[in-house]
């Protein structure tokens, strides 16, 4: 099942500026939330357009409180999440999904042992072949892939 993350800005604290909104708490009041990482609000959808469509439903929100949002789609990618533009392309038809895995935005993954890992910089690599660039901007225990559309990597 597609899955919509939601990271939060640096400076709010999302889960409560979400619930705290009649509007946004009544869009998620049907989904299990979810926080697998430090400031962000997961939510498991049926669908990738369902995902979208609760993209766009918080959009007010996202705009103002999220720093990103993701979507994780395993029938398109076992390891990796999407964009929200891209998400939109795929469910839109304007993409292919299984050429979609040359852009990437990649976050460092620290702090697993203390409470929800932390989110880190995210860098953009472009994959050459199989292999995918080396995450360089810290010190992380892991790593996040995210495809995003050729646009937001040029952007």
């Amino acid at each position: 099942m597609p899955r919509v993350c939601l990271l939060g800005a640096a400076d709010v604290t999302l889960r409560y500026e979400l619930l705290s909104r009649e509007t946004a708490r009544e869009a998620l009041a049907t989904y299990d939330l979810a926080a697998p990482y430090a400031n962000t609000v997961t939510a498991e959808t049926v669908s990738l357009g369902a995902a979208v469509a609760l993209c766009n439903d918080l959009n007010w929100y996202l705009v103002r409180f999220v720093r990103d949002a993701l979507v994780e789609d395993r029938s398109v990618s076992e390891t990796e999440w999407l964009s929200r533009r891209l998400a939109t392309a795929i469910r839109d038809d304007e993409v292919d999904p299984a050429e979609t895995g040359r852009y990437l935005r990649v976050y460092g993954v620290t702090g697993q042992d203390e409470g929800p890992p932390e989110l880190r910089d995210p860098m953009y690599v472009a994959r050459t072949g199989e292999t995918v660039p080396a995450y360089d901007l810290h010190e992380v225990d892991d790593t996040l892939r995210v495809r995003v559309t050729e646009a937001e990597f040029e952007a």
